[in-house]
């Protein structure tokens, strides 16, 4: 049966493959199969950006209301996500100053993923040139495998803070290019970044008439610094369209609740191309996201509290176990070097992460998945309670002293 070269290209994704070692791992929990006939330990999942914090209350009774309509049972096309798309350009006004119009230049997406992925399938075409950051997050680059893009890599270097040098691509290769693809504050590497960088890449942006797409969906989780966005820049409507999720700063990563904002011609070429691949969220689904906007605009800000314990607690816990630590300045993930005694065994990132799982039933997500720039790196979701990420470590130093 014949399979596409382009699904070939894909390949079967970071989060897949962890997905079948943390349920081969967990059914062998279950079954008591320990190495040595001991127990094993339960699976401490700390390889997904997906929190165990809850979602505002008023957002929850939002949607709990809205699935009783008869209307959020139907089909939503986009001229009945109006009263979403107001309330997304009202949050635009106070957060960043800036007046959107909701009628051109506002799209309700089904999670921030959906739109990086779907956006070059609407820019590009088969063979076209994009930038992206390396490392990478994956939905970035599978985008661009899907419309037939050829990537281009601009390597982040710890030593640098993980600043981009948009000077290491020639003035040929930034003519080459049709889309360049940032997200800052930084997933995998937890960097908040500035809006000095940002501001660098409108300049290249402009200059070479190339679509840049910003991946905004840590804005609110910056914990040193300022988050970086796009629509601070005054010419973003000239070059660009940045995309927000409801998944982090309001917790309902599961609704998959996102927008994007952007130049008219942007969105009206990725709603053109939404509208062959889905419909929109159910009513009462959009319901709790204006619920959110509105009445819980300050929920983000009780999450970097939770997030700034949990991240100088499994900091230090890591570091009293012999696992050095680079502080991260975003909430949310710890990006972490392989242990030196993991070096020196030969293992790389995949290997490592499959080891440590079957070592401490502690699951983190090997850098690899995040482009060649992640090798030798592991990212740590702080996704637990600040004791239970404290007993993960200590499983995780027991193992290593043993290894």
């Amino acid at each position: 049966m014949p399979i596409s070269e382009r699904l070939s290209r894909l390949g079967s994704g970071v989060f897949a493959r962890n997905d079948q070692r943390k349920a081969a791992y967990s059914a062998r929990a279950a079954a008591g199969h320990g190495q040595d006939g001991s127990p094993l330990p339960p699976l401490l999942d700390l390889s997904l950006g997906s929190t165990d914090l809850q979602p505002p209350a008023v957002a929850l009774e939002a949607i709990a209301a809205g699935l009783s309509r008869p209307e959020s049972a139907s089909y939503c096309l986009h001229a009945a996500t109006l009263p979403f798309r107001e309330a997304v350009a009202a949050w635009a006004r106070r957060r960043f100053d800036v007046a959107v119009d909701p009628y051109t230049e506002v799209l309700l997406l089904v999670g921030s993923q959906e739109g990086t992925a779907h956006l070059p399938l609407a820019v590009l075409n088969p063979g076209d040139r994009a930038l992206l950051l390396d490392p990478y997050y994956p939905s970035h680059m599978g985008g661009l495998h899907l419309a037939s893009a050829e990537p281009v890599l601009l390597p982040l270097d710890a030593e640098a803070g993980w600043r981009p040098d948009y000077d290491r691509l020639s003035p040929s290769q930034w003519q080459d290019l049709s889309l360049m693809v940032l997200g800052f504050p930084h997933n995998p590497t937890a960097t908040t970044g500035t809006q000095a960088w940002l501001d660098g890449a409108v300049e290249r942006a402009l200059r070479h008439d190339v679509v840049l797409a910003h991946d905004n969906p840590y804005v609110d989780l910056a914990l040193e610094g300022e988050a970086p966005a796009l629509l601070r820049h005054p010419d973003w409507r000239r070059c660009g369209i940045e995309f927000f999720s409801f998944s982090k700063s309001w917790c309902l990563g599961g609704y998959r609740l996102a927008f994007a904002i952007g130049a008219e011609q942007l969105i009206t070429a990725l709603r053109q191309l939404k509208g062959v691949v889905d419909f929109n969220q159910s009513l009462a689904l959009q319901a709790g996201a204006i619920a959110a906007l509105e009445q819980a605009p300050h929920w983000p800000e009780q999450l970097r509290g939770v997030y700034r314990e949990r991240r100088d607690r499994m900091a230090a816990a890591l570091e009293a176990q012999g696992w050095p630590v680079r502080l991260p300045s975003m909430a949310l993930y710890l990006w972490l070097q392989i242990p030196e005694v993991a070096r020196a065994r030969g293992l790389d990132s995949e290997r490592f992460c499959a080891a440590l799982l079957e070592g401490t039933g502690v699951c983190l997500t090997p850098g690899n998945g995040f482009g060649p720039g992640g090798e030798g790196w592991q990212r740590l979701a702080l996704v637990h309670p600040a004791a239970e990420l404290e007993a993960g470590a200590a499983r995780i130093g027991d193992w290593l002293r043993r290894f």
